[in-house]
């Protein structure tokens, strides 16, 4: 490898700057996202509540930070935050979180069939059609911002703490 082609494969890429049209269509289906999910009457807490649990499965560190601030924002409480990659073992998630939850999982992970044939049916008992299909657009969406922020290696800025 030269030294040019040495440089050009140091320099990460952010495919959101480098195809704007492309990302300018995701964030659109993110807007239209957010509208199905308010038209079903999903509380923007527990889409936050989504958007958080498939970025910590999917490891995107700039996802987190972003959904934890709007999490906040939203009136999320840090006791809920906190817990939330152990959801399953605590009792502050209501039914209708935790089948958003099983179901967001298992969205992010398609390969498992039995964890998403049984979060699907927990889900039909509690969710209706409209917050079914929502909470699955809603995990699609943050899947595919987290592949976006996790391969161009968005940066997570800050003040580390002394």
């Amino acid at each position: 490898m030269n030294g040019t082609e040495a440089g050009h494969a140091e320099k990460r890429v952010y495919v959101d700057k480098q195809s704007p049209k492309a990302y300018h269509a995701l964030t659109a289906t993110a807007e239209a996202v957010r509208a199905a999910a308010q038209d079903a009457g999903l509380q923007r807490t527990l889409v936050e509540l989504v958007n958080l649990r498939v970025s910590q499965i999917n490891g995107c560190a700039y996802c987190l930070d972003v959904h934890t601030r709007a999490a906040l924002r939203a009136g999320e409480t840090t006791q809920r935050l906190g817990v939330l990659a152990a959801w399953r073992d605590t009792e502050v998630f209501t039914e209708k979180e935790r089948a958003a939850l099983a179901l967001a999982e298992a969205t992010t992970h398609p390969a498992d069939a039995a964890l998403q044939e049984a979060a699907y049916a927990t889900a039909r008992l509690v969710l209706s059609d409209d917050e079914t299909s929502a909470v699955i657009w809603v995990a699609l969406t943050i899947n595919a911002f987290n592949r976006v922020s996790i391969m161009s290696k968005h940066p997570v800025r800050g003040v580390p703490r002394q």
